[in-house]
């Protein structure tokens, strides 16, 4: 009988025998294989993690004691060991969520996946236990795959570390990539003696007598103080000579480590000794991701860190993708400019293949930076470079502008530095959810004095758009572009002097109804509706206006002389492209009316984007038809009234 489907919840874990464990670990990594397989998703990171997710669960009582994922694609194994073992549908709509997810468990803590805040969630848990005075209950964070780079988690260590009866456990998922191998009999010879060490280090008895040792020892004059000084020198350097704990120690927090992460033993009594320990502990633990399924590390790239849809034997995605990425698009561009300009310097935070910097570090490894997940890093370097005197390209997810914002504003923006921000993932991205949605870019940078905005709608824009962006020098400008396949190039039939595009002219052009300002890859959406609406007898033009920021007059102007202006884009509505669009028709004294399309202000669940895109009504069917309801007068924003029409008519205008 499968060990898997006997397991309900956490405590089910704890009546296991040794190779049981072993048992439920190879085929919890089948399951994963063969499900992830199926619907794509993150592999790699969840293979690594078996064997930690176990022992964290049989040690710790989720969810009494709370479990933070960091990062949380790390989290499918949580999932199956909590009564979540249906992937059929895993990260599409209605499924399961890729990531912890209050709804569907009472043991999911964290959804969002953004990196290097759990700690601080712990830091904030494990100080209201104490306050509340609920002192049997640990805060434990499971963090890895790079988020030690992140600021952030140093700001947490600093906060945990400083309270020395507060429990909180770190466990460090390291993959090994930054230190050492940690094969071979020497290893195993250390790994032994440092089990051997924690046990004896950690045990409250060992402690109490160091305190006591301490305290007789410094009182009792200056040789006492000389001989205690001694000591704690002679300790802490074996214990430096023995593993890499010496900056945790000297912050403040036990290290247990380093131990072999696939050891269900070596696991399980490292986090028993942590929690015997009355303070916060960090525990380190060596893994690999995607261990124990060959393609993924063979896989050199990411150890398959994230997947489509593939051969769950060999590994190999069962379709290519037909069409080109706007990834790519990029890539191949950025790469062609810094062949031709020496000054273009690329910036990256630990994403250096997924936003499309593969091929120019290839050619130039010496102008390609990755900060690792420092995105705030990032852009105050990038301000930094840019008073050096190049130009700097900030190549991050949409949704991870967020936690750069102050940097732009403050130092990029304030000080005129010509930094270029290149966003990948723009709007909605689909089966990651809310939290990767790249929804909020818009409407945050809409209040940055200066900054320039360019939103593509195919490859020739995007190339264009950028290299536009990349002439800018006294002010950050900001370049964004959808998940995905690019689709069809989409001319224009007329470019008007400031650069917007008209992409359609449709019905009475003496007498338009309609104008649709289409932003960035809503280019196909608008021009859909307006096909939709020149069939019910409504004139339409429709313009993309390329950059949104700073708003082109041209818009202002076409505004003017249209009795409705629908603004069309795959961003927050509150405060997005649609409402600047109003508030420069306002100053400029235009009064047609305005209807903003776009996202509404909500976290928005997972699913494809054509599904979210539907959920919300940013279709072409429900855009027309609400349309050419605010043309009829039916429903407000009503459409400025035909000439010697005091009302809206309720019917169809005779044109």
């Amino acid at each position: 009988m499968s060990l898997l489907k006997t397991i309900k919840k956490p405590s089910d874990l704890r009546a296991l025998t040794l190779e049981q464990l072993h048992e439920l670990a190879d085929e919890i990594r089948t399951f994963l294989i063969d499900n992830v397989a199926r619907t794509g998703g993150h592999l790699g990171p969840n293979l690594g993690v078996v064997e930690l997710t176990l022992g964290i669960h049989r040690v710790f009582d989720s969810p009494q004691d709370s479990i933070v994922f960091d990062t949380g694609h790390q989290s499918y194994v949580h999932k199956l060991v909590t009564g979540r073992q249906n992937f059929e549908s895993l990260r599409q709509q209605g499924g399961l969520s890729g990531y912890p997810d209050r709804a569907e468990s009472e043991h999911d803590v964290v959804e969002s996946s953004h990196a290097s805040s759990s700690l601080s969630w712990i830091d904030g848990i494990s100080r209201a236990n104490k306050l509340t005075h609920n002192n049997d209950r640990y805060a434990v964070a499971l963090v890895g795959d790079g988020a030690l780079t992140g600021g952030m988690a140093w700001e947490a260590v600093n906060n945990i570390a400083a309270d020395k009866d507060r429990k909180a456990v770190i466990v460090v998922n390291d993959n090994g990539r930054s230190y050492a191998p940690t094969i071979g009999g020497l290893a195993n010879q250390l790994s032994g003696l440092r089990q051997q060490l924690d046990k004896f280090r950690t045990h409250p008895a060992y402690e109490t007598a160091m305190e006591k040792l301490k305290d007789k020892l410094k009182g009792s004059g200056p040789v006492g103080g000389f001989t205690y000084k001694s000591l704690h020198a002679t300790k802490k350097g074996i214990k430096d000579w023995w593993a890499p704990q010496g900056l945790f120690e000297d912050l403040g927090l036990k290290y247990i480590g380093p131990i072999d992460g696939h050891n269900q033993r070596a696991v399980e009594e490292a986090l028993q000794q942590a929690k015997q320990y009355s303070g916060p502990v960090l525990v380190h633990a060596l893994t690999e991701k995607g261990h124990g399924y060959a393609p993924a590390r063979a896989d050199e790239a990411d150890q398959f860190h994230a997947v489509g849809i593939i051969d769950p034997v060999t590994g190999l995605p069962v379709s290519k993708p037909s069409a080109q990425s706007w990834t790519s698009v990029f890539g191949e561009e950025i790469a062609q400019v810094a062949n031709e300009r020496d000054d273009i310097v690329a910036i990256t935070g630990a994403m250096l293949q997924p936003v499309g910097l593969k091929k120019m570090a290839q050619e130039h490894p010496e102008r390609v930076i990755d900060v690792g997940i420092a995105e705030q890093h990032a852009m105050t370097t990038a301000a930094g470079l840019a008073f050096g005197g190049l130009h700097p390209v900030v190549c991050v997810y949409a949704t991870f502008l967020n936690r750069a914002f102050d940097q732009l504003l403050m130092d990029v923006a304030l000080h005129k530095a010509g930094v270029t921000i290149v966003l990948d993932r723009a709007g909605v991205t689909g089966p990651d959810g809310a939290s990767h949605h790249g929804m909020w870019d818009m409407a945050l940078t809409q209040i940055v004095p200066n900054l320039h905005l360019a939103a593509p709608r195919d490859a020739t824009r995007l190339r264009e758009e950028l290299r536009e962006a990349l002439d800018i020098n006294d002010a950050p400008s900001v370049v964004r572009f959808s998940k995905g396949s690019v689709g069809e190039p989409i001319d224009a039939v007329d470019r008007l002097p400031d650069g917007v595009d008209v992409l359609a002219r449709l019905g009475d052009r003496a007498a338009p109804d309609v104008l649709i300002v289409s932003v960035g890859a809503m280019s196909e959406l608008s021009l859909d509706v307006a096909q939709r609406l020149n069939s019910q007898g409504v004139s339409v033009t429709v313009v993309d206006p390329r950059w949104v920021l700073p708003m082109p007059k041209s818009v202002i102007s076409l505004a003017a002389r249209h009795r409705i202006v629908v603004c069309i884009e795959d961003g927050v509505r509150a405060g997005g492209v649609g409402s600047r669009l109003r508030t420069e028709m306002r100053a400029a004294g235009v009064d047609t009316a305005l209807n903003e399309v776009g996202l509404p202000t909500e976290f928005l669940a997972h699913g494809s984007r054509s599904e979210v895109l539907e959920r919300v009504g940013l279709t072409a069917q429900q855009v027309a038809r609400d349309t050419l309801a605010q043309v009829l007068g039916t429903k407000v924003p009503f459409a400025r009234p035909l000439p010697g029409q005091d009302l809206p008519t309720g019917q169809i205008p005779k044109l």
